[in-house]
C-alpha cells in the first residue's frame, strides 16, 4: 500500500513537467513556415542539391512514408519503388529508385541516396515487362543460392518498375 501511495505522489510531481513539455513541443512545431532542404542523388546524377521542398514520399522496407518539415530524425533503407518530390509551387516529380538510403536530420534536411534513380517519365513500359520476363526466366533456371538471390532481386525491381509506369 505504501508503494501505491508513493507512486501516486511521484506521478503528481511528473505531470506538470510532462504537460509543459508536450505543450512546448506542439508550440515549437511550425510545419507551414519550416524549410526542408532535400539532397537527392544517384551514383550518376544529382536531382536535388539542398533544394527547399514541401514533402517527399519514400518507399522503404519498413513501409512507404511521407516526410514533411520537422519530421522525426530517422534513417531508412529504400526499396525499389517511386520517390515523389512535392515542390514549393505545388507541382511534383516522380523518380524510380532501385535501392539506397534516406536520412532525415534534426534540422529537417533530407538526403536520399539511390543506387539507381530515373524520372518515371523516362521509363519504357515495354522494356520493363521484357525485363521482368527475363528475370523470371533467370529465377526459374537458377542453380545456385547466389543466382537465385540475384534473380529474386531482379524480379522485385522489375515488378516495382511495372507498378511505376502503370
Amino acid at each position: 500500500m505504501l508503494i501505491l501511495r508513493l507512486s501516486s505522489r511521484f506521478s503528481q510531481f511528473l505531470r506538470p513537467q510532462i504537460s509543459y513539455t508536450a505543450v512546448k513541443m506542439t508550440q515549437s512545431r511550425g510545419y507551414a513556415e519550416a524549410q526542408m532542404p532535400l539532397t537527392f542523388a544517384s551514383t550518376t546524377k544529382v536531382f536535388y542539391n539542398q533544394s527547399d521542398i514541401k514533402q517527399v514520399d519514400i518507399p522503404s522496407y519498413s513501409g512507404s512514408f511521407g516526410i514533411l518539415p520537422n519530421h522525426v530524425p530517422a534513417i531508412a533503407m529504400l526499396k525499389p519503388g517511386v520517390v515523389t518530390v512535392y515542390e514549393q509551387d505545388g507541382s511534383f516529380k516522380k523518380f524510380f529508385v532501385s535501392s539506397g538510403s534516406v536520412t532525415i536530420n534534426n534540422d529537417s534536411s533530407v538526403q536520399v541516396l539511390a543506387e539507381e534513380a530515373v524520372p518515371v517519365e523516362n521509363l519504357d513500359p515495354q522494356a520493363c515487362r521484357e525485363g521482368l520476363h527475363k528475370a523470371q526466366q533467370d529465377l526459374g533456371s537458377a542453380t545456385t543460392d547466389e543466382a537465385r538471390t540475384e534473380a529474386n532481386i531482379a524480379v522485385e525491381v522489375h515488378e516495382a518498375l511495372i507498378r511505376a509506369v502503370e
